[in-house]
This record gives structure tokens, C-alpha cells and sequence, in this order.
């Protein structure tokens, strides 16, 4: 693993997810040098990937909550049971 690689799998997914906006926003505007650029661009996908990693863990914990006639919970189940 690289150590830029390294760096990301720590990142939140909030932290993740600022830093490859502003990395998209930077890229958008086009003043990078070209060698800037791909490197930048090679972090977004870092980060991209780091943020898909996080929601895949976050949507595999999601459990919806089934509520009796009181409104009390009564059954929990997987949010997408196959």
C-alpha cells in the first residue's frame, strides 16, 4: 500500500469526501499544471474508492425496525435481506 493509499484509509467519510470535492473543484477550474493534475486526479480516485468502502459498510449495517400497533419496535431485520 502506498502512502498515499495509507493515508486515505484512514480518512472519515466526511474527511474523504470534502477533500475529493475540492479536488473535483480544482480540477474543474483547469489551473493545475498537467503533472499536478494526474497526481490530484490519481488522489480522487483514492478517495473515491475510500468513500464507496465506507458507504458499502455503513448500507451492510443499515437494519430497518419493524414497530407493533404501540409504536414499539418489535423486529429488527436486515435492510436488504437476500
Amino acid at each position: 500500500m502506498t502512502d498515499a493509499a495509507a493515508d486515505v484509509s484512514t480518512l472519515s467519510f466526511e474527511a474523504a469526501l470534502a477533500e475529493l470535492e475540492k479536488i473535483v473543484a480544482r480540477l474543474e477550474q483547469g489551473q493545475a499544471p498537467l503533472e499536478e493534475s494526474i497526481e490530484i486526479y490519481r488522489r480522487g480516485e483514492l478517495l473515491k474508492a475510500r468513500c464507496d468502502e465506507l458507504l458499502k459498510r455503513a448500507e451492510a449495517r443499515v437494519e430497518t425496525i419493524a414497530t407493533g400497533s404501540g409504536g414499539a419496535a418489535v423486529d429488527v431485520r436486515p435492510l436488504d435481506p437476500e
